[in-house]
């Protein structure tokens, strides 16, 4: 694959950040365009008052960055009744399993400029009372991880 270097400045992140937060789980501009339309493996996301949903990419590892605010990670532990991925077009992607709940686990709280890797095949979910904004680094693995290794999984 050819790709172009992506150079983003300082002064645009800054601006980013400068942006008020609203209610729920958003990708911030312009890393989302730029994730989007080619491939670039960073994206700002924005959690403010939310819970989400258990997590195991099978593709990715995920690198975490904390650059405002504060969130809870919990990693590791066992999916309880999960499920595949369900995409827009009625399909489904079995990369991406997601549960309700996770039995066990550690939490880590993530403050500005702690770093949290999670490698893949491993659940975790994040959740925040406020706002916090991070760095989301997609990290591709080089082989699927085996849905066997997912604890919990059927």
């Amino acid at each position: 694959m050819n790709q172009e270097s992506v150079f983003i400045p300082k002064s645009v992140i800054d601006a980013t950040l400068a942006t008020p937060a609203v209610e729920g789980k958003r990708q911030l501009d312009p890393l989302k365009a730029l994730a989007l339309a080619g491939g670039v493996p960073i994206n700002i996301l924005e959690d403010t008052n939310i819970s989400n949903d258990v997590e195991v990419h099978r593709h990715e590892a995920d690198l975490w960055i904390c650059l405002e605010g504060e969130v809870e990670f919990i990693v590791g532990g066992t999916l309880v009744e999960p499920w595949v991925k369900q995409l827009a077009d009625g399909g489904t992607d079995d990369r991406e399993l997601k549960s309700k709940n996770l039995e066990g686990g550690t939490s880590h709280v993530l403050r500005v400029g702690d770093v949290l890797w999670i490698p893949a095949g491993e659940p975790h979910l994040h959740r925040t009372t406020g706002t916090a904004r991070l760095y989301i680094i997609k990290v591709p693995s080089a082989e699927l991880v085996p849905l066997t290794y997912v604890r919990g999984w059927k």
